[in-house]
């Protein structure tokens, strides 16, 4: 007897939108929460499926019922969603938003350090996202590379904090995007940093910090909690300015928590120069792209999964508190 045979169909997407993903929503059955991926509460869906969006983002009702008016809000065949499409749980609804109103330019351009047919390198500088996230969107290195290199399968392999520096690796094309997304899932990339921070010469480096650290969405920044440690970094001294009272340190995490080597550099009493999550939180005007942190990503190397070579990419960036190759 022949083997039967199925075939799986890939779920219909999109395309983007001058270089913007469409927003995925899903359809929540009565009285569930909504997809955790929408950032909104749940509620029992309605008759029509606008009548759900409108009352699930009632600050855009507005530009929503704009948008259906116009066929951009579609059903999961990517068929327009008119007033009358009915309700249905678990269906998949797509849209296009808008970006933030009044989003600053980030005056800084992403340089790139190698490109191949799987892989797109580039020197992060500080302040720009690495893709859209909050009110930063556009000005996002996702945003900008898709528009400029007309690359629209771009996407990040991993992630830098806005004010980080430093190289960040994008995969080009869909279907080399989950072998090298494992890489970093599975701890099998090695990241070194460099930072500007305090001398303190009581302090005994090198050392190893271990830390269990949560991140709650919606609040700004990572925090440290007693328990099973979660993240690791090493910490070593590079070099002293005893007359400035400072000191280039390399930072190299095992791990990939956010916010992980600015709450360790704080918790050993050397704070990153220019932080603004810490020790305290600062508040900062979005257009004041004054006092970058003192954060470098400088060298990231990696095993290729498709060739076998072991690769190195170096950061041309410095750190202005500490000018000079790398640091």
């Amino acid at each position: 007897m022949a083997a039967r045979r199925t075939t799986r169909h890939r779920a219909l997407v999109p395309p983007l939108r001058d270089g913007l993903d469409p927003t995925r929503v899903v359809l929540p059955a009565a009285g569930a929460p909504g997809d955790p991926d929408d950032a909104s509460g749940g509620a029992p869906g309605p008759a029509t499926v606008v009548g759900h969006l409108l009352a699930r983002f009632p600050r855009d009702a507005e530009r929503l019922t704009e948008k259906v008016a116009a066929g951009e809000v579609l059903d999961q065949l990517l068929a327009p969603v008119t007033e009358r499409t009915p309700y249905r749980a678990g269906a998949v609804v797509w849209l296009y938003r808008d970006p933030p109103a009044g989003e600053p330019h980030v005056p800084f351009d992403v340089e790139v350090l190698h490109r191949d047919e799987n892989l797109l390198v580039v020197d992060k500088p500080h302040f720009l996202a690495t893709m859209p996230r909050g009110s930063w969107v556009t000005q996002s290195v996702l945003v900008r590379l898709r528009r400029e290199l007309d690359l629209p399968g771009l996407a990040p392999a991993h992630r830098l904090d806005r004010a980080t520096a430093g190289v960040l690796v994008l995969t080009v094309r869909r279907e080399a995007r989950g072998a090298y997304q494992t890489l970093f899932a599975n701890r099998e990339v090695r990241k070194e940093y460099a930072a500007v921070a305090p001398f303190d010469p009581a302090l005994e480096l090198p050392a190893t910090v271990r830390s269990r650290i949560l991140k709650v969405r919606g609040t700004p920044r990572a925090y440290e909690v007693p328990g099973e440690p979660n993240a690791e970094s090493r910490v070593e001294l590079e070099a002293v300015d005893e007359t400035r009272g400072l000191a280039g340190y390399r930072l190299t995490p095992r791990t990939g928590r956010t916010h992980q080597l600015r709450l360790h550099m704080h918790g050993l009493g050397v704070p990153i120069l220019g932080d603004d999550f810490f020790p305290e939180l600062r508040e900062r005007a979005p257009d004041d792209f004054s006092e970058p942190l003192q954060l470098l990503a400088r060298s990231l190397e990696l095993t290729d999964p498709f060739t076998g070579e072991r690769r190195r990419f170096v950061s041309r960036r410095t750190l202005e508190r500490w000018p000079g190759p790398g640091r």
